[in-house]
């Protein structure tokens, strides 16, 4: 991932340069459309590159930027999240993950971080989160362990 290599037929494999990762900024700007001037140069970007790396933490840090400094509803925050995830330009680890962990976050109301953790342990076999919320008992996947002193 973000690598692309280029063959030369006159000479060795070269490297071509590394995809950039995209931050939280730019895509808060691009779904939301505020400020309109860097919304709009935002959005010009996202089309205009072949491949953008989004890391699991900046997925994390939009999901709060919208609820906190926006006061998104959680569907729409889901759909924003989905939409990104289905732009041609937007490359992640384990695109499964984050669309389960955000359908998780909406469908079973749990914050953003305990349904990535939900994911998490649902795509390794894990099946078991150590947390003190109970909002992860609703899951049925997954069993919360909690801990426990001696």
């Amino acid at each position: 991932m973000g690598r692309r290599h280029s063959q030369d037929s006159s000479g060795p494999r070269r490297q071509a340069p590394l995809s950039p990762f995209v931050d939280t900024n730019v895509l808060v700007r691009h779904l939301t459309g505020d400020p309109p001037e860097m919304a709009a140069r935002a959005t010009a970007y996202l089309r205009r590159e072949s491949e953008l790396l989004l890391t699991d933490l900046v997925a994390a840090e939009t999901v709060s930027v919208l609820e906190s400094f926006y006061g998104a509803p959680r569907e729409q925050v889901a759909e924003a999240i989905r939409s990104l995830l289905a732009l041609a330009s937007v490359v992640s680890v384990d695109t499964a993950l984050l669309l389960r962990a955000v359908e998780v976050y909406e469908t079973d109301r749990l914050d953003f971080a305990e349904a990535y953790l939900v994911a998490c342990a649902e795509s390794t076999g894990v099946s078991k989160i150590a947390s003190f919320d109970k909002t992860i008992d609703r899951i049925g996947t997954v069993e919360r362990v909690e801990p426990r002193g001696r």
